[in-house]
C-alpha cells in the first residue's frame, strides 16, 4: 500500500532533550474515571462495594494521600516514575512462556524463492539492510527522529527505545527477568550476529579487520553455514527449544546450561549478539496469511522450526526457504512502533536498493563462521523434551484468522468526519457483544513516548458511551439515534485517547499507587484487592493498531487463556485483521468473532450511508462534545505555553499517533461471571 500520509522528521542528538517528564494525574481524577469506567462491567452489588472502597482509599489524610504524595517525590526524582513498575508489571515479572503469549510479529509479503539460494541471497540483502539502519542508530545525528503529528506537528519523541533494538536481551530469572541493556558507549559494539539453522547456532561476524562485510561476502558466509548444518556432522540438540519455555523453567535450565564453560561461551556469544537470522526450513505447501502468522508466533512447533529461535532476543529475522518471511520481537526492550519502522526502513532498503551480489571487493580469505555448541547434561536433554512438548501444545492450541477487509478502509471513516482507529475500536466492542453478549474490560495502547522515557498506558475502550451504542444497534432504534451514540461512542474514545497521549490515563496512576505501597512494606490496599479491580485489569480484548506504509502485517497472541488478540492495520481502502484465541477456551472463537466483526463493519458502513443521504434524519455532523478531565486540560494550556519558542524549550504534541503494542498486561485474574 501506498503511503498516504507522512510524519515530520526532525533530528536530535539525544534521546530525551528537551521532553517535559510524564505528568502524575490528580488522585481524584483518576479514581473518578476509573468509576466510570468499571461501573457498567459490573453488577450493582460489586459497583456499590467498589464505591465505598475508592471513598475509603481517597478520604482526606487516608491512603490514597498517602500514595499520592510518595508519587509525587518520586515524579521529582526519576525521569520517568512509573517506568520501572511498568517494565516489571508488563513484562519482566511475567512467567508465561514468550511465543505467542509475549512476543508479537512481523509477517512480510511471501516471497517467491525459485531456487535454494534465492532464500539465502534474501537474507544477505536483508542482513545489508540492518548493517546500514545499524549504522543510523550508532550515529544520532543522523537518526531520523520520530515526531509528533496533529496540533504541535514536528514535536520530537523520546527516541530511546530504538537504541535497545539492537544491544539488548531478556535474561530469565526465577522470579523475575531483567533487560539487559547496554547502556554505556564505553562497551564495545556488537560486531556479529547469530544464524540459526537446522536448529544450530552459528557466530557471523559481520564486521572483520574494521571492515563491514559486503553481501556478496555475506552470501559466501551464509552458503558456509548452511553447507554446515546440512552436513550432519556434530548436530547438537536443539538447545533454543529451551527459550520457548516458561520463563521461570527456562531460567533453571539455563542455570544448568551455565555450569560448562562451552555453553558459558555459547549463551554469551547469542546474548551479546546484534541479532539473530533464522534460515527455516520449507514448512509445508499453504501458506495463507493464516499460516504464515502462526508460523511467525511459534515456528510450527519443535518438528518444524520451534527450535531454530532464541525468543530472548529483541529482533529475530525469519527467512523461510518456502519464502516465509518475517520478524520475531521481544516486546520489552521497545514498543511496536519501533519494530515498524525498522521493518519498514529495511522493506524498502531492500526495494530501493539493489542486491549488489557482483561487487568484488571484499575482505579476502574470509574465516569460516563459527558454529556455536553445548555440552548438554542428561537433565538438560530432559527439559528439551519438555519444553518441546509444552511449545507443540501451544502451536495446536492457537486459534488465529487473518482477515482482509476490503468493503472500506480509513478513507471513508475519515469522510464521516471519525477517526479511524476510534471507530474500529468501537466496531470491535460490537463484535464481541455480538460474540458473547456482554462488554469487558479492553486494552488498547497508547504511546507516551512525548515524555522522557515513555513507552504507554491503556485506552480503555469499553465505554459507557459504546455500551449505549451496541444496545441501540440490538434494540431496533431509529437510525438518526443509532447515528448520535455512534458519534458519542467515537466520541469518548477519541477523548480517552487525549487521556492517555498526555499522560492523563488511569492504568499507569493505579499502577503506580499499588507499586509504591508495595515499596512501603504496607498492606495491599483494599482497592487493589477488590473484585473491580481484578476484573478490569483481566484483558478479554488485547487490542493493538499497528499501520503500516509497506505491505506487511503485525499479530499476537491472546494475553489471557479465555480472551482474544486483535491487532489491525488500517489503510486507505482495507483494514487487515489479526485475531487470535486458544481452542481450550470453550468461550472463545477466532472464526466467529472475525464473522460478527464483519457484520458489525457493514452494519457501522450501512448506517453511515443512510444517515448521510436521508434527509429527513436529524443527525448533525457533530456530535455532543465530551470534555477530558480538568487535569488533561490544564496539560494541554502549560504544554502550549512550552512549545512557545521564545521560552526556549522544547514543544510537546498535544496529539501524538497512538502506539500499538502487541501485549497486555498478563494476569490470573478472576473475570467477572
Amino acid at each position: 500500500s501506498k503511503q498516504t500520509e507522512k510524519a515530520p522528521i526532525c533530528f536530535l542528538p539525544t534521546c530525551h532533550q528537551g521532553l517535559p517528564k510524564l505528568p502524575l494525574p490528580d488522585l481524584k481524577d483518576t479514581l473518578d474515571m476509573y468509576l466510570r469506567c468499571v461501573k457498567h462491567l459490573l453488577t450493582e452489588e460489586q459497583f456499590n462495594k467498589t464505591q465505598k472502597i475508592v471513598k475509603q482509599f481517597e478520604a482526606p489524610g487516608g491512603v490514597g494521600e498517602l500514595l499520592q504524595g510518595k508519587l509525587v517525590e518520586k515524579r521529582e526524582k526519576t525521569a520517568n516514575w512509573v517506568f520501572d513498575y511498568w517494565l516489571n508489571d508488563m513484562y519482566l515479572n511475567n512467567r508465561v512462556a514468550l511465543p505467542v503469549n509475549s512476543s508479537p510479529v512481523m509477517v512480510f509479503p511471501q516471497q517467491n524463492f525459485r531456487a535454494p539460494i534465492d532464500s539465502l541471497k534474501f537474507a544477505a540483502h536483508l542482513i545489508s539492510g540492518v548493517l546500514e539502519y545499524k549504522a543510523l542508530l550508532d550515529c544520532s545525528h543522523d537518526l531520523p527522529v520520530d515526531c509528533a503529528r496533529g496540533q504541535l506537528a514536528g514535536t520530537p519523541l523520546c527516541m530511546e527505545q530504538y537504541h535497545r533494538l539492537f544491544t539488548s536481551h531478556r535474561l530469565p530469572g526465577l522470579e523475575k527477568d531483567t533487560l539487559v541493556a547496554q547502556e554505556s558507549s564505553m562497551m564495545p559494539e556488537p560486531e556479529h550476529m547469530i544464524v540459526a539453522c537446522k536448529n544450530q547456532f552459528f557466530v557471523l561476524n559481520v564486521v572483520i579487520n574494521f571492515c563491514r562485510l559486503n553481501e556478496r561476502d555475506l552470501l559466501i558466509q551464509l552458503e558456509k553455514i548452511k553447507k554446515m548444518a546440512e552436513s550432519g556432522e556434530d548436530r547438537l540438540p536443539p538447545v533454543g527449544l529451551l527459550t520457548s519455555d516458561g520463563r521461570t523453567e527456562w531460567a533453571e535450565a539455563r542455570s544448568i546450561l551455565m555450569r560448562e564453560s562451552i555453553n558459558r561461551d555459547s549463551l554469551d556469544m547469542i546474548e551479546r549478539s546484534m541479532c539473530l537470522v533464522c534460515l527455516d526450513e520449507a514448512s509445508g505447501p499453504e501458506l495463507s496469511d493464516t499460516t504464515r502468522a502462526m508460523l511467525m508466533l511459534h515456528g510450527g512447533g519443535a518438528a518444524k522450526n520451534g527450535g531454530n529461535r532464541w525468543y530472548d532476543k529483541p529482533m529475530q529475522f525469519v527467512v523461510g526457504e518456502d519464502g516465509c518471511c518475517g520478524v520475531v520481537c521481544e516486546h520489552s526492550p521497545f514498543e511496536g512502533i519501533v519494530l515498524v519502522q525498522c521493518t519498514e526502513y529495511l522493506l524498502k532498503y531492500m526495494i530501493g536498493s539493489p542486491s549488489k551480489l557482483v561487487r568484488a571487493a571484499s575482505v579476502s580469505e574470509l574465516p569460516a563462521p563459527r558454529k556455536l555448541h553445548w555440552k548438554c547434561s542428561p537433565e538438560i536433554q530432559k527439559r528439551i523434551s519438555s519444553s518441546a512438548d509444552k511449545l507443540q501444545r501451544l502451536v495446536k492450541n492457537l486459534d488465529m484468522n487473518v482477515h482482509k477487509f476490503c468493503d472500506y478502509g480509513k478513507e471513508f471513516i475519515k469522510k464521516q468526519k471519525m477517526s479511524p482507529d476510534a471507530f474500529i475500536q468501537v466496531a470491535l466492542q460490537l463484535a464481541y457483544y455480538r460474540c458473547h453478549g456482554r462488554m469487558v474490560s479492553t486494552y488498547e495502547s497508547a504511546s507516551t513516548r512525548r515524555f522522557q522515557k515513555g513507552r504507554v498506558d491503556n485506552i480503555r475502550s469499553a465505554t459507557p458511551e459504546a455500551l449505549a451504542f451496541i444496545r441501540a444497534m440490538t434494540d431496533g432504534k431509529l437510525n438518526s439515534k443509532k447515528m448520535r451514540m455512534l458519534r458519542e461512542a467515537i466520541t469518548a474514545q477519541t477523548n480517552y485517547t487525549v487521556l492517555a497521549i498526555s499522560g492523563m490515563a488511569i492504568d499507569n496512576h493505579l499502577l503506580g499507587l499499588r507499586e509504591i505501597a508495595q515499596e512501603m512494606k504496607m498492606e495491599k490496599p483494599e482497592i487493589f484487592k477488590d473484585a473491580a479491580y481484578l476484573i478490569s485489569n483481566h484483558f478479554l480484548l488485547s487490542t493493538s493498531q499497528v499501520p503500516t506504509t509497506v505491505e506487511m502485517f503485525c499479530c499476537y497472541g491472546p494475553v489471557v487463556q479465555n480472551g482474544y488478540g486483535v491487532c489491525y492495520n488500517p489503510q486507505s481502502d482495507h483494514i487487515i485483521f489479526s485475531v487470535s484465541s486458544f481452542h481450550e477456551s470453550p468461550e472463545t472463537c477466532s472464526a466467529e468473532f472475525v464473522k460478527h466483526l464483519l457484520q458489525g463493519l457493514q452494519d457501522m458502513m450501512d448506517l453511515c450511508n443512510e444517515c448521510s443521504t436521508d434527509p429527513n434524519t436529524a443527525e448533525r455532523r457533530k456530535g455532543p462534545k465530551l470534555e477530558p478531565h480538568s487535569q488533561a486540560r490544564q496539560l494541554e494550556k502549560t504544554l502550549q505555553r512550552e512549545s512557545d519558542p521564545t521560552k526556549g524549550k522544547s514543544p510537546a504534541q498535544t496529539n501524538v499517533q497512538i502506539q500499538s503494542q502487541s501485549s497486555a498486561k498478563v494476569k490470573k485474574n478472576n473475570e467477572k461471571k
